[in-house]
């Protein structure tokens, strides 16, 4: 990892998830401690760098679709390290006014964001707590660039599972939920033991040395996560499922292990 990017503050000894995240995406701004855990979760799950990618895909889809049904404005929570098909390029690409906001609590992750958002009055960066959505969006910089009175896409892609049940997941969903004008949508992925209970089990405890835990769930709980919200076609599906691109169609779509849906606020 290029110094220039590490604030002095960084603990390299503790892995973060967003730089092991990185590291599956193939990203360089992870430490020893990230690749050493990323090394042990491609033990349990060797398929782990293949599931970043289609996790990152349906990201890229959902912005798209909610960027054609004409919401301009984008709040990127737990957004980790930027990779490409970033946010702001994707949602830009099909309206060039669209704005963006990354929130993340990672040191790294932020620090690398501001470097490249640098001088885009249409994109910025907080560091703040998913744990703590009240702070989030009170916060005066997304309140610059975001104008909540008005439809926003909030995303929580590979966020959530990130939270502990005794954390209140289902109230930061909620809390996003009662902050957005009609029209809002939700964009959420979460990882699944539905299919293959002894792994995620183990991802699980692996992730017990991270910055941050690794809680699957079932798809009644990650359903619950919409309510009050309306769920688009297909509902909430394996990610390689969710509206794939022409000749993106793949086989045993349960081996991804993540859920992901779009809502939309009536």
């Amino acid at each position: 990892m290029d110094s220039e990017w590490i604030p002095p503050e960084v603990d390299g000894q503790r892995p973060s998830v967003a730089r092991v995240y990185d590291f599956l995406l193939g990203g360089e701004h992870n430490f020893a401690s990230d690749r050493d855990l990323a090394t042990g979760l491609l033990r349990i799950e060797p398929q782990a760098r293949e599931l970043a990618h289609a996790n990152r895909a349906f990201l890229r889809r959902a912005v798209r679709t909610a960027a054609r049904a004409g919401v301009d404005q984008f709040v990127d929570i737990g957004s980790g390290i930027p990779t490409q098909g970033n946010v702001h390029e994707v949602a830009q690409s099909v309206n060039p006014d669209a704005r963006v906001v990354y929130v993340d609590n990672d040191d790294v992750a932020v620090a690398h964001s501001r470097s490249i958002l640098a001088g885009n009055e249409r994109a910025t960066v907080i560091q703040a707590d998913m744990r703590r959505p009240a702070e989030i969006l009170a916060d005066g910089e997304l309140n610059r660039v975001v104008d909540l009175a008005k439809p926003v896409a909030f995303l929580l892609v590979a966020a959530l599972h990130l939270v502990k049940d005794e954390e209140d997941p289902a109230g930061i969903a909620a809390a996003l939920r009662d902050a957005g004008a009609p029209g809002s949508h939700l964009v959420l992925s979460h990882l699944t033991h539905e299919a293959q209970p002894g792994k995620t089990a183990a991802i699980g405890k692996l992730y017990d040395r991270a910055t941050s835990p690794a809680v699957s769930r079932s798809h009644a709980e990650i359903l619950r996560f919409f309510d009050g919200w309306d769920l688009l076609d297909p509902g909430l599906v394996y990610v390689p499922l969710w509206r794939p691109d022409d000749g993106d169609e793949v086989a045993d779509p349960e081996r991804f292990l993540v859920f992901g849906g779009v809502g939309r606020r009536p």
